[in-house]
């Protein structure tokens, strides 16, 4: 893929923070408030690195026939290629149809899921469906129909939508992106998105660039391409790059296995020595000769020696 003709306006790097991006409203359906129907899906839900990102796409229910015309699939079942061509399509009708993405970054995912009580992927998952299907309302488009593929059991997450946008037709169904041309179009837009962040990345880290691969494969832990780029750029003890999602299991397992810590030297002679609570040397008047050549075994360890900073006696 050429860069300057295929990359979608939805990719923003470097990626430090989520984000939502949306195209442009179709003026057309907010003058005419025809009804429109919205289909709602994700990509990047499993990986253990880059970010999960989610899309939403509507257009007229008028021209329902026409847009499923156009060829919109599962994404999961179409080729890089064609889901590029696809994401062009999209690109090329703007005037009638609309979409949205919001892509969370690894970092927010990690935070979001370390945190205490911890945000798991659910509930993000949950506030960017209804952040992006609210947007779409507030830009004055007439939803009547929404569909999305379920995170979690379909049934409460259908009365919880409801809840939040009543008097909009609901469905929530498995493998929607499969059955329904507006979720395969949302399943487009995310997939594309979050393949051309991982594309295009540009490391935080400006160290790694030209130093680091980019050849991640797809992140999920059990494509031979991920397990071999971690293998290849696992740093002991500082782990990864910002890349990754430290929260996933994948991940902490291995960096628990790879952890060694070094202690500096005065530190591994103190604990060495044999410990008698039991007996207590009389208390000494302090005096400075003493006092230095008490402490002076710290004078030998490596911490010390790298870090000390000389006496100054005067100014």
């Amino acid at each position: 893929m050429s860069e300057g003709t295929d990359r979608l306006p939805s990719v923003q790097l470097p990626l430090s923070k989520s984000y939502t991006y949306a195209s442009p409203i179709p003026q057309s359906l907010v003058d005419s408030n025809e009804p429109c129907m919205l289909g709602v899906d994700e990509a990047g839900r499993g990986p253990c690195l880059g970010p999960m990102v989610y899309a939403v796409c509507y257009y007229p229910a008028s021209r329902h026939e026409e847009f499923k015309t156009l060829g919109f699939d599962d994404s999961k079942k179409l080729t890089e290629e064609r889901r590029v061509d696809l994401s062009k399509i999209i690109q090329q009708n703007l005037d009638w149809v609309g979409w949205a993405v919001h892509v969370i970054s690894p970092q927010d995912i990690s935070s979001n899921m370390f945190s205490r009580p911890p945000y798991n992927l659910n509930e993000m998952a949950h506030n960017a469906t209804m952040q992006l299907i609210r947007d779409v309302l507030n830009a004055k488009i007439n939803l009547t129909e929404i569909f999305v593929d379920p995170v979690g059991p379909s049934k409460s997450y259908k009365e919880k939508l409801s809840r939040y946008f009543p008097g909009i037709e609901i469905t929530v169904e498995p493998h929607a992106d499969a059955l329904y041309a507006s979720v395969s179009a949302a399943s487009i837009c995310a997939k594309v998105t979050r393949d051309q962040v991982l594309q295009y990345w540009i490391w935080l880290e400006p160290e790694l660039e030209d130093k680091v691969s980019k050849e991640f494969g797809s992140g999920y832990p059990s494509d031979p391409n991920t397990v071999r780029w971690l293998d290849k750029n696992e740093v002991p003890f500082f782990g990864f790059p910002s890349l990754i999602r430290f929260s996933w299991k994948t991940i902490s397992h291995r960096m628990e296995n790879t952890l060694d810590v070094q202690w500096s030297e005065d530190e591994d002679e103190e604990d060495t020595k044999p410990k008698n609570p039991r007996k207590r040397k009389p208390q000494e008047t302090p005096t400075p000769n003493k006092d230095i050549k008490k402490n002076q075994h710290h004078m030998n360890g490596r911490t010390y020696k790298q870090l000390y900073l000389e006496t100054v006696n005067t100014l």
